[in-house]
């Protein structure tokens, strides 16, 4: 009975050992579809400058090594702290569902915008692309970037149409205050005076040599009074200015003389 028992211990044990011996033994996960990316700025951004409120390119190079297809689903960035790693900002994150073929190399444009304080950051970009149901991501770019602002041109159309809307608005706005605060004074309206006046009423004439002295201009008048003074007649009298009693007189002594 004894022997019956130990017996039966034994075979127990035996089949524990030959099942656990039999199973296999658990394996490793899977490792993750070898796909490789790489990324770079332009080749006339050769300092890495990162511009903000400007469109920055990166080309992205993919390449899928795992031999079988793939799905590129999107392509992400950030810019960290140059020393901690510590998140500043998240990118602009581009979806695209592109199938990623096997062996075949693609470059692909990611552009993103900056918004942010200059100087050094670390930028990082990455792709993520599924296998079946799985997803991976995988690193194209890090460094350290120079965030750095536009330059400014004093011929940037931008800017001169910004200069001239704010002109405008500020001429505007001074005439608008100059009239009401300072409005232009009223002219004086002055008679229109003639240099030579015509003698009012009806002009009538007198004896032989007579003259009316309204007719004579002043300078004259005052030359003629002058010579009259001296007591003779000046070389520029004529014979008009002669009175007709001198005339007279001079006749009747031609006159006697001939008797």
């Amino acid at each position: 009975m004894r022997f019956t028992t130990l017996l039966g211990l034994g075979l127990s044990l035996g089949s524990l050992f030959t099942a656990a011996v039999s199973e296999p033994a658990p394996t490793a996960e899977a490792a993750a579809p070898e796909l490789v990316a790489t990324a770079a700025f332009p080749e006339e951004n050769t300092f890495n400058h990162v511009v903000n409120g400007q469109k920055n390119l990166l080309t992205v190079t993919i390449e899928n090594k795992s031999g079988q297809n793939l799905t590129l689903l999107s392509i992400a960035g950030s810019l960290t702290h140059p020393d901690t790693n510590a998140l500043l900002k998240n990118l602009t994150s581009q979806t695209y569902g592109v199938p990623l073929l096997e062996d075949v190399k693609i470059q692909i444009p990611y552009i993103f915008y900056s918004e942010f304080k200059t100087g050094d950051h670390r930028l990082n970009v990455w792709v993520q692309h599924a296998a079946g149901d799985k997803i991976y991501t995988v690193d194209a770019f890090e460094s350290v970037v120079t965030v750095v602002e536009p330059p400014v041109s004093f011929f940037d159309l931008k800017m001169l149409s910004t200069y001239l809307i704010l002109l405008g608005l500020v001429g505007g706005a001074g005439y608008y205050t100059y009239l009401a605060y300072a409005p232009p004074k009223k002219r004086s309206k002055k008679p229109a005076t003639s240099s030579v006046s015509a003698p009012v009423g009806t002009v009538t004439a007198t004896g032989a040599g007579g003259y009316q002295e309204e007719w004579i201009p002043e300078h004259h008048l005052k030359k003629t009074k002058s010579a009259k003074k001296s007591g003779g007649v000046t070389s520029g009298t004529s014979a008009d200015e002669l009175s007709g009693a001198e005339l007279s007189g001079t006749e009747g002594r031609r006159r006697k003389g001939k008797k």
